[in-house]
């Protein structure tokens, strides 16, 4: 059984207005990735990841390039506790 994996990740850039969270739901969809993601005020993205530790990773990467349309000059990653708590991928306002 692989071992379970929870990231809070902030990502800088032109990450807003380019449909990054849409996209970001997508492929957290296509990885099996739990969480959510949100806009900040402060024109960044924030998002939480759980799952397997490798698909984590996977959605780590793609966030480093993002959608076509996004710029990322920045992934901020921190670990935090694996709750399990997250069932599915949403859009938080």
């Amino acid at each position: 059984m692989s071992e379970k994996k929870a990231v809070h990740v902030i990502i800088s850039g032109r990450v807003q207005g380019v449909f990054f969270r849409m996209e970001t739901r997508r492929a957290a969809e296509r990885f099996g990735i739990n969480g959510w993601v949100r806009n900040r005020q402060d024109g960044t993205v924030e998002a939480v990841f759980e799952a397997e530790s490798e698909k984590v990773d996977q959605m780590i990467d793609w966030c480093r390039t993002g959608p076509p349309m996004a710029s990322v000059s920045d992934v901020k990653v921190d670990s935090i506790d694996f709750t399990g708590e997250d069932k599915g991928f949403l859009i938080r306002p």
